[in-house]
C-alpha cells in the first residue's frame, strides 16, 4: 500500500458500505504496528466489525491487541453518544411542552446527522486534543466524516446562538444546539483534517461503477474543505485462476471495466489495488496477508466447507407468487447503496406485470438505464417514471427557504442553506415525491426503489402530530399526507424487501435499517440477498473459498433477522433490460457440484 512508504500521522480511511475499509484500515494498522510503529485504531462505525475483523471484544477503553503489543484499538459508539447527546437535548423539555411537542423533538435528534456530529464528537476529541494522543505514532480512524458534517461544523454562523432562537431546520440545525462548547476543538479537528503533513484520506472502493462514483463524490466534496492529501485504494480486484470457470473470467471482466472507466477525478491520486482475498478478513494472520497474491493454487478447491453451503434457499421468482396475491398494494425495495435494490425492485415490477398486472415502477436509478430498456421494449401494463433526488431536493430546498429563510439575516440564511445539504433533506423530499405514487396502490401494483428510512417516517409522523395539537385541525393537510404513514404500517398494504449482500458490512447495516422500521412500526415482508455464489457450479478455487465464506452470513439473515428470505445468484451478464430483470426472477441455473 503506497500511502505506507511514507505515512501521515493521522490516515482517515472512508468508503461506501462493504467495499473492505475496516479490513484495509486494521491492515493498515497492523503493518505499521509490525514496523515497530505505536498505533491507536479508532472506528466510529455505527456498523463496525472491528471486533470481528481483530478477534477482541473493544469498547470505548484503549484495548492493547495481544497479538501485537503496539497496537491499540476502541471502538466507540456514536449512537450511545447520540442518544446521551437526544436526552440532554430534550430532557429539560418533558412536562413542560406537550407530549406530541417532546416526541416531534426527540425524533428531531434521531436522524443521520445527529450520528455524524456524535462520530465527530467522539473523535474529536482524539484529533482536535494533542495531548489525547501523545504517546501514538500514528492514529488510524476507520470512519470519516462527511463533508456535510465538517462544512457546517466550520460555518461561523453555526456558533452564534443561531439555532437556539430557530427551530425551521430540517435535520441538523437541532443536533448542532448544544455543541457551542465544542467550538475549539472542533476546529482543531477540522485544522487537523486540512493539514497534509498530519493527515491522509484514503478513499476505499470496490472495482465497481457504483463504489468509484461514491469515493470521487466524496474525494470532491473533502477536497473543497481542504481535505486534499487523498488515497485511492481499490479492494478486492479479482483475478481468475480457472480460465474454465465462466463465472470466474465474467467476474475479472467486470472489475477490469469499472477500473478503465474510474472517474478521472481518481486517477490522478496515488493509487494502490488490493487482490481480492480467497477468505474474509479476520484475524491478525489475514491482515498482514491482505495486498498479497497468495491466492490458492488451481488444484485446491479451496471449498472444502462449500459442502456444508445452504441449498435450497428461495429465489427471487418464489417470492413473486406471495407478493402478488393481495391483486395490488405498494412494494418498496430498501437498502445501503450499492446492494442492488434498483435493479431488484425493476425486476419485481416486470415480474408482476408479465403477470397481467397492472404495476407502476418509479426509479431514483441515476443512469436511467433500466428505464430507457423498458421504454424499448415496452410492456403494456408497466408504466415507469424517474424521481430524480437532484430535482425534487431543489424543489424543495427553495420552499423551505422561501418560508424559514424570509426573515433571515445572511449568516442565518448561510446555515440554513448547509442544513439542508444534509442527507436527511434529499430523504424527506424524495418522501414527498413518491406520497402520491404510494396512494395509487389502491387499484394496482406501486414498486418503488426509494423508501423513507424509519426515521424519515417517525419524523414525519411526529410533525403531522405536533401540527395536530397546535391547530387541533388537520383539514389543511393533503389526503395523500394524511393517509400516507397507516398505508405504509398496513402489511397488507406495503411489502418491504431488504435487500443487502452476502457479506458482514451489507448484512449489519441491513439490521440497522431493520431495528430502524421496526421502530416507526414497519416490518419488513422480506430479505433479498443479491449476488449468492452459493448456487452456482464454480470451479475458480478462489471464488469457491468465497461462496463458502458467505454461508456464515447467510445463516445469519435466514436464522436471526429475516422471517422470509429470496436469494439472487451473481449474473455472468449484468442485469439490464427486459432480459436481464427476467433472468433475476428465474430459477434456470444449473446448481449441480463441480
Amino acid at each position: 500500500m503506497q500511502f505506507l512508504d511514507h505515512p501521515t500521522r493521522n490516515l482517515f480511511f472512508t468508503g461506501k458500505g462493504g467495499v473492505g475499509k475496516t479490513s484495509v484500515a486494521c491492515a493498515t494498522a497492523v503493518k505499521l504496528a509490525d514496523a515497530g510503529k505505536k498505533v491507536l485504531l479508532v472506528s466510529t462505525d455505527p456498523a463496525s466489525n472491528l471486533d470481528e475483523v481483530l478477534g477482541v471484544t473493544l469498547g470505548n477503553l484503549f484495548t492493547t491487541i495481544p497479538e501485537i503489543p503496539n497496537l491499540i484499538a476502541m471502538n466507540l459508539d456514536p449512537e450511545k453518544s447520540a442518544a446521551e447527546y437526544r436526552e440532554r437535548m430534550v430532557g429539560p423539555y418533558r412536562g413542560v411542552l406537550p407530549d406530541a411537542a417532546v416526541v416531534s423533538m426527540e425524533e428531531q435528534f434521531s436522524g443521520s446527522c445527529t450520528l455524524e456530529i456524535a462520530a465527530f464528537d467522539e473523535f474529536s476529541r482524539l484529533l482536535g486534543d494533542p495531548a489525547a494522543t501523545a504517546e501514538f505514532d500514528h492514529v488510524i480512524y476507520d470512519t470519516a466524516p462527511t463533508g456535510h458534517t465538517l462544512r457546517l461544523l466550520t460555518l461561523p454562523s453555526a456558533w452564534d446562538g443561531f439555532m437556539e432562537q430557530n427551530t425551521t431546520g430540517t435535520s441538523c440545525l437541532g443536533p448542532l444546539a448544544g455543541l457551542q462548547s465544542q467550538q475549539k476543538i472542533y476546529q482543531e479537528s477540522v485544522k487537523s483534517l486540512s493539514d497534509s503533513t498530519l493527515t491522509t484520506l484514503v478513499l476505499v472502493a470496490r472495482a465497481e461503477p457504483s463504489a468509484l462514483r461514491e469515493a470521487a463524490r466524496t474525494s470532491d466534496e473533502l477536497a473543497e474543505l481542504g481535505v486534499r492529501n487523498q488515497h485511492l485504494v481499490v479492494n478486492g480486484v479479482f483475478q481468475a485462476i480457472d480460465s474454465s470457470d465462466s463465472y470466474a473470467v465474467a467476474l475479472q471482466k467486470r472489475g477490469a471495466a469499472a477500473l478503465n472507466a474510474t472517474p478521472e477525478r481518481l486517477k490522478t491520486f496515488p493509487q494502490t489495488i488490493v487482490p481480492l482475498s480467497p477468505n474474509g478478513i479476520v484475524g491478525i494472520d489475514s491482515l498482514r496477508r491482505l495486498g498479497t497474491t497468495d491466492a490458492p493454487s488451481a488444484d485446491n478447491s479451496g471449498g472444502e466447507g462449500v459442502d456444508n453451503r445452504l441449498d435450497g434457499l428461495p429465489s427471487l421468482s418464489d417470492l413473486i407468487d406471495e407478493l402478488v396475491a393481495p391483486g395490488h398494494g405498494v412494494i418498496l425495495a430498501m437498502g445501503k447503496g450499492g446492494v442492488g435494490k434498483t435493479t431488484v425492485a425493476a425486476a419485481v415490477a416486470v415480474a408482476i406485470a408479465e403477470r397481467g398486472y397492472e404495476v407502476h415502477l418509479s426509479t431514483t436509478d441515476p443512469a436511467a438505464h433500466i428505464a430507457a430498456a423498458m421504454n424499448d421494449e415496452r410492456l403494456p401494463n408497466l408504466s415507469v417514471s424517474r424521481i430524480d433526488p437532484a430535482e425534487e431536493t431543489a424543489k424543495y430546498s427553495a420552499e423551505v427557504l422561501g418560508k424559514a429563510g424570509a426573515n433571515l439575516d445572511e449568516q442565518g440564511k448561510a446555515l440554513l442553506e448547509e442544513d439542508l445539504r444534509s442527507p436527511c433533506t434529499e430523504e424527506i423530499a424524495v418522501f414527498r415525491a413518491f406520497a402520491d405514487a404510494v396512494s395509487a396502490g389502491n387499484n394496482k401494483f406501486v414498486v418503488l426503489d426509494t423508501a423513507p428510512t424509519g426515521h424519515t417516517v417517525l419524523l414525519l409522523d411526529s410533525a403531522l402530530a405536533y401540527h395536530r395539537e397546535v391547530t387541533r385541525q388537520s383539514n389543511e393537510m393533503p389526503e395523500a399526507v394524511m393517509n400516507l404513514l397507516p398505508r405504509l404500517r398496513d402489511p397488507d398494504f406495503t411489502r418491504v424487501l431488504i435487500v443487502t449482500l452476502p457479506e458482514a458490512t451489507p448484512v449489519h447495516e441491513a439490521a440497522a435499517l431493520q431495528r430502524d422500521l421496526r421502530r416507526a412500526e414497519i416490518e419488513p415482508y422480506a430479505w433479498v440477498v443479491n449476488q449468492v455464489l452459493s448456487p452456482l457450479p464454480i470451479t475458480d478455487p478462489l471464488l469457491r473459498q468465497r461462496q463458502s465464506n458467505e454461508q456464515k452470513y447467510l445463516r445469519e439473515v435466514t436464522e436471526t433477522q429475516a422471517s422470509r428470505v429470496a436469494i439472487i445468484p451473481w449474473q455472468i451478464q449484468p442485469p439490464t433490460g427486459l432480459q436481464g430483470l427476467r433472468q433475476l426472477t428465474h430459477s434456470e441455473i444449473d446448481t449441480s457440484r463441480p
